[in-house]
């Protein structure tokens, strides 16, 4: 019997994004899986059926280059990296359009690397074009782009959950589905008899993070905290995320009736505005901004600005206008934003009252460091992991 709640959230998503892991395209040879394919392309074709559109998020390059190369252990080197992965994305995207193609359908291939989403030009041109390949009925298939990035093969999305997570947000779609080995998160390791998995999570708190247990090794980078990390990006965002087996041929399909498949990840009841979402999680970061609790809780809780007045320290090498973290006492980051003075000028009246700028500096251009329609919480819990944010930030001097 599907749950009511999970069933209303299903029954309003159109638009879905599926990450698909690559433990799951790929067999024990390393090769790409054609039934799993197979399977993946008769699911989307069913649920686009239903009038949803669908993008994808697929991994496996790097995967299905070793396995069509004969290799069995992933290059270490960047140069040998990036040419396994040029010679597995073409494995991938024909075998996504073979099995999208017997249906009538197409895909559509899109390489990314991160500077794409941070810059706001590049980052609307992607949405407009990920949009138009929909509304044709393609099924956009994206990946980050390996075989041109440098330090991004590594650290830039650092794995395609979160590369998936980002692609949800600058869409605004409201349901982010991760296809993994795993059929959900565990209240315990999944090896204990014990162990039971959790229908829903209504709050990513520390305790859901601490539920986390990643494995190294093999051709995959992602585990389940990358995928906690993931899915805290969507609920923040206002969307919702499943994740559940990729394993299952129907688990698609059933995900779109509503029963309980995998782990549903709730999201907060109002979705932040497409400004906010690229602020939060794609924006160039230019330094940080630290904040006294007082300053912390009224961002947070009241939707406040931020005032000079909590700034207990900076760094960074930032702009009046440039994108800034806030970080709270304990130097985990919250909060993005655009600030209005520039380093220099906040060194000076950090820890100032607003009527104190302009003795100061000579001019008080704006009340706010930074205004709160410039603004995007992102995480609500200190104990939260902070993950690929910048260093925690020094006192002023």
């Amino acid at each position: 019997m599907p749950d009511q709640s999970r069933a209303d959230i299903i029954s309003t998503s159109r638009l879905l994004v599926v990450k698909v892991g690559t433990r799951v395209l790929t067999g024990a040879d390393g090769l790409l899986d054609d039934a799993r394919i197979e399977a993946l392309g008769r699911q989307f074709d069913a649920v686009m059926s239903q009038g949803r559109q669908v993008v994808l998020v697929s991994s496996g390059a790097v995967g299905a280059g070793m396995g069509r190369m004969g290799l069995t252990r992933r290059p270490q080197e960047l140069a040998h990296l990036q040419a396994v992965a040029a010679i597995g994305q073409s494995c991938l995207i024909e075998a996504y359009e073979r099995v999208f193609r017997s249906r009538g359908r197409h895909a559509a291939q899109v390489l990314l690397v991160a500077d794409d989403l941070k810059d706001r030009a590049r980052y609307l041109n992607i949405r407009n074009t990920l949009r138009a390949l929909v509304d044709y009925g393609a099924i956009p298939v994206i990946n980050e782009n390996d075989t041109v990035s440098v330090e991004e093969l590594r650290t830039s999305f650092g794995d395609n959950d979160r590369l998936a997570a980002l692609v949800a947000t600058l869409l605004g779609a409201p349901l982010l589905v991760l296809l993994s080995d795993v059929d959900g998160l565990y209240d315990r390791h999944p090896s204990d008899p014990a162990a039971t998995r959790l229908a829903t999570v209504q709050r990513i708190d520390a305790a859901v993070h601490g539920l986390a247990r990643d494995r190294a090794g093999g051709l995959s980078k992602g585990g389940m905290a990358s995928k906690i990390a993931a899915a805290g990006i969507v609920t923040e965002a206002g969307g919702h995320c499943i994740i559940a087996s990729g394993r299952d041929d129907h688990v698609l399909e059933r995900i779109c009736q509503g029963e309980p498949e995998g782990t549903l990840f709730v999201g907060r009841e109002t979705t932040m505005p497409a400004w906010k979402r690229w602020l939060g999680w794609s924006a160039d970061l230019r330094g940080s901004v630290a904040v006294d609790a007082g300053a912390r809780e009224a961002v947070v809780a009241r939707g406040s600005s931020l005032l000079a007045a909590g700034v207990t320290g900076i760094a960074g090498a930032f702009a009046a206008g440039d994108v800034v973290a806030l970080a709270g006492p304990d130097g985990r980051t919250f909060a993005r934003g655009l600030v209005n003075y520039s380093v220099e000028e906040l060194g000076r009246i950090a820890g100032l009252k607003t009527d104190r700028i302009a003795p100061v500096l000579g001019y008080c251009p704006y009340e706010e460091v930074v205004h709160r329609d410039n603004l995007a919480v992102i995480s609500r819990d200190d104990a939260v992991p902070d993950r690929a944010m910048p260093d925690r930030v020094e006192p002023p001097t």
